[in-house]
């Protein structure tokens, strides 16, 4: 399975990366999750992305594609994968298109997760980060031994990340909007799009994911 995940940031393409991972195998390509782990690394592409990350700005594609395509020649991708944060621009799906042309791997489906803005800015701003094991969890969900201050899995300390404020939120949606929607329109026209509602849990997301899956 090959499949490209597309929604604005915190529309749930990691939770249901995680659940199609577990389900069928395949490996997840997360761009926020290479980018974080080459800021704690202190990489020069790491340096390079945390200006535009912390902004809540796209990174420039090369830097982008330099990470995900390192990871795609990896060997574990010859049996499918999950690209969650990736593409965001056209230019990157064009790259993509190129990149899998060579290798004779044709995507599955691009499936888009939609949700209402509103509703998308509660749940980040309610969202909290494990600083020790990098597990999310959210203030809106109760989750059993998760009291907002320590992480039941690792007892690490919980902190909101600066991304995750209402004012980086909101630029990253309009970011969204401005540069990563014109991708619906690309990938409608080589009939690839599949849409499903997000707005309800996640396993109600998983059902419809599954549903226009086949």
């Amino acid at each position: 399975m090959r499949l490209v995940l597309l929604g604005a940031p915190g529309s749930g393409k990691g939770t249901q990366a995680a659940f199609l991972k577990e389900r069928y195998g395949c490996i997840h390509v997360s761009t926020g999750d290479i980018f974080r782990e080459n800021l704690r690394n202190k990489t020069p592409l790491g340096l390079e992305a945390e200006g535009y990350m912390s902004k809540g700005a796209l990174v420039p594609d090369e830097v982008v594609v330099k990470m995900v395509s390192a990871r795609l020649r990896e060997q574990d991708a010859e049996a499918g994968f999950l690209l969650d944060g990736f593409p965001r621009t056209v230019a990157q799906a064009e790259f993509l298109d190129a990149f899998l042309q060579e290798r004779d791997w044709p995507l599955d489906a691009v499936v888009l997760f939609a949700i209402d803005e509103e509703k998308l800015v509660q749940r980040l701003v309610n969202r909290r980060t494990c600083r020790s094991c990098g597990k999310i969890y959210n203030l809106l969900r109760a989750e059993d031994g998760f009291d907002g201050k320590k992480c039941p899995a690792c007892d690490g300390e919980i902190y909101q990340r600066e991304d995750d404020s209402e004012r980086v939120i909101r630029n990253r949606l309009k970011v969204f909007g401005d540069q990563t929607a014109p991708l619906i329109a690309w990938y409608e026209k080589k009939e690839l799009l599949r849409r499903i509602d997000v707005s309800g849990t996640p396993e109600e997301a998983f059902e419809a994911l599954e549903a226009v899956l086949g």
